[in-house]
């Protein structure tokens, strides 16, 4: 049985298709989800819009639900099915938003179901950007030079004053989607509207560039006693100004000193305990490589395409560990599935 006993169902949302090469390391974390949540005796109900996946397999959930991935059938499967609670953080960007637009709707509050692992709150501030910078503003954590953008008009203004080339980054979007470097105004002009149109909020985060950086990322794993471990870190081959998705990552690291990799993994513990994280979270930092300089770019409240590579780099189950912290169990209480030894609370060598 969970150890919070009050958890006996759980719905459990999928990320859906979104474009070729994308996704699949959600339907890898989902299906672990699933495993995990099943192992304690908890009925899963799972909704996921793409039949093409391991996770809407027949055995993988006790219910599945082949429905679009939006506020109004998600409804109709609480109602049908009534679970006490909700678990958002395996579904990739579509699960936290749909989680949060459920919330803001009162649909959760209306059939009493609760948020398991990270709370709404904590995601709120890992993903809108205005919450974020003031979180690392608060713990003295160094951001690039940003400003939070609504409108066109504020976009061009702000980029003016710091001076091109700028990074857009919209709010609430999957891959870095509607986002982009601008060289110049006209570029600007034409980023910044999709931008804003293809975030949740309409709402970006437009900031300095720090163009030809290292792009460093540390997985990082928290329970609710804020226990909390760095699974790995990972280092783009490219710098930054390319993306993520579009780079090639490597897990450990190969270039940073010992200095900047404890520099970094501190940062990333102070982070997540700032937030709030209860599972697994994905933390990026952009690093001079002349200087000891770094700068938080973003933070994923979820389990993410990374948690896939560490997970597999390092034999540490994240989305299965992070499944049995939303039921409640602390680190030193779950044992690491794949070394059958150890327990989660032990860093990966």
């Amino acid at each position: 049985m969970p150890l919070n006993r009050d958890i006996k169902k759980v719905l459990v949302i999928g990320s859906g298709p979104i474009v070729i090469g994308q996704a699949a390391e959600f339907d890898y974390s989902g299906t672990q989800a699933c495993e995990a949540l099943k192992e304690e005796g908890v009925e899963v109900v799972l909704i996921n819009s793409n039949p093409a996946t391991i996770m809407t397999d027949k055995e993988v959930a006790h219910k599945i639900y082949i429905e679009p991935l939006t506020c109004e059938f998600v409804e109709k499967v609480i109602e049908k099915e009534r679970p006490d609670s909700l678990l958002a953080g395996v579904g990739g960007q579509t699960g936290l938003n749909l989680a949060v637009e459920l919330y803001e709707k009162n649909i959760l509050d209306k059939y009493d179901v609760k948020v398991i692992g990270t709370s709404i709150e904590a995601i709120k501030k890992g993903e809108d950007r205005e919450l974020f910078r003031e979180e690392m503003n608060k713990i003295g954590q160094p951001s690039i030079e940003s400003e939070i953008i609504t409108t066109l008009e504020e976009g061009k203004a702000f980029s003016r004053k710091i001076g091109y080339p700028v990074i857009v980054r919209p709010a609430y979007t999957l891959g870095g989607t509607g986002g982009g470097i601008a060289e110049n105004e006209e570029e600007l002009i034409k980023i910044l509207q999709q931008g804003l149109q293809l975030s949740a909020i309409g709402q970006v985060l437009i900031e300095k560039s720090v163009k030809g950086w290292k792009e460093i990322e540390y997985e990082v794993m928290r329970d609710s006693a804020g226990n909390c471990i760095t699974i790995c870190n990972m280092e783009n081959v490219d710098p930054v100004g390319i993306h993520t998705g579009d780079s090639i990552v490597v897990a450990p690291s190969q270039t940073l000193s010992d200095r900047e990799y404890q520099m970094l993994r501190t940062a990333s513990i102070d982070i997540i305990n700032a937030i709030g994280i209860e599972g697994g979270c994905n933390v990026q930092f952009a690093l001079n490589p002349h200087s000891y300089d770094y700068g938080v770019i973003e933070i994923n409240p979820r389990v993410s395409r990374s948690s896939a590579l560490a997970s597999k780099a390092t034999g540490y189950p994240i989305a299965k560990v992070a499944a049995k912290i939303a039921l409640g169990y602390t680190l030193d209480e779950i044992k690491n599935a794949v070394t059958k030894k150890t327990y989660a609370c032990f860093e990966p060598l």
